[in-house]
């Protein structure tokens, strides 16, 4: 894997990776086997997952990253909260990332490079302070109160999706250790999962699938990664069309995200739905 000259290795946010990967594929397995999870346990699993991913997704990618709707602020908060328990990063710092991602696509100053290998796109990039961050891709994000507040309080959004399902689950099975079942599966399990189906979009949909809408960079559709992921897999299509709302434009592509955005329309919850083609749902 090749690094810019300058770039600085951050040994915080490795062991914070590591300590999450060993935790999800080691304490999990032996807890199930020695104690057992239940099927509230999965359950809210599910449910976590979909909120996080959801926050992600929706939030800080078609809200934050594109502004390919606008909403209330209550709903925007919502949102950045959902996607802070996904421990991605602030909603300020993601975004800018993904907007020079789009600004500078397979170059060295795109932060989830293709051209320097899978495992560099779907998750070395992180464990590397790049000199390629610039304060001109937060100029805009930083004008939203919502995003800076989410910034300012990210770490205790963090924790709040680890307290929440521990506190759901401590309700539920009426003892503690109840509540760690439900954090291992509601907390732990489900940011990992998330945090790979995003990885995913940065590395396998520039290497894998199709390229229907262009050809300038190395994105690509792919139906079955957008089964993981909401609705991101069509990324050809979103690497042209950036700020529609939709990443799977027809009816049949499947694409939780635009359904949910379609959806708070319908409820005067979501306005200015941007489109590349209005007359396509």
């Amino acid at each position: 894997m090749t690094v810019p000259a300058q770039a600085v290795f951050s040994w915080w946010t490795l062991g914070l990776f590591c300590a999450v990967a060993a935790a999800t594929l080691i304490g999990i397995p032996l807890y199930g086997y020695y104690i057992g999870f239940t099927l509230f346990d999965w359950l809210l699993f599910l449910v976590m997952y979909i909120v996080t991913g959801l926050g992600i997704t929706v939030g800080y990618h078609r809200l934050v990253a594109h502004q390919s709707f606008d909403c209330p602020d209550w709903v925007k908060r919502c949102l950045l909260v959902a996607g802070g328990w996904a421990l991605q990063n602030s909603a300020l710092i993601w975004g800018a990332d993904h907007i020079r991602h789009h600004a500078r696509t397979d170059t060295e100053e795109d932060p989830y490079n293709v051209t320097k290998g899978f495992w560099h796109s779907h998750c070395g990039w992180l464990f590397y302070e790049t000199p390629h961050r610039s304060e001109k891709y937060e100029i805009r994000l930083r004008r939203d109160p919502i995003v800076i507040w989410q910034h300012r309080y990210y770490w205790l959004i963090v924790l709040s999706g680890l307290a929440v399902p521990f506190s759901i689950g401590v309700w539920w099975h009426g003892a503690w250790m109840g509540g760690v079942s439900a954090l291992l599966m509601g907390g732990l399990l489900r940011m990992f999962m998330v945090l790979n189906s995003t990885f995913t979009i940065n590395s396998l949909c520039h290497m894998i699938g199709t390229q229907p809408h262009g050809t300038e960079d190395s994105s690509r559709d792919s139906w079955l990664i957008s089964f993981v992921s909401f609705g991101e897999g069509y990324h050809n299509y979103h690497h042209t069309y950036a700020r529609d709302y939709r990443n799977g434009p027809k009816w049949y592509n499947f694409d939780p995200s635009k359904w949910i955005i379609y959806t708070l329309s319908l409820m005067g919850l979501a306005t200015n739905l941007r489109r590349f083609d209005p007359s396509v749902f």
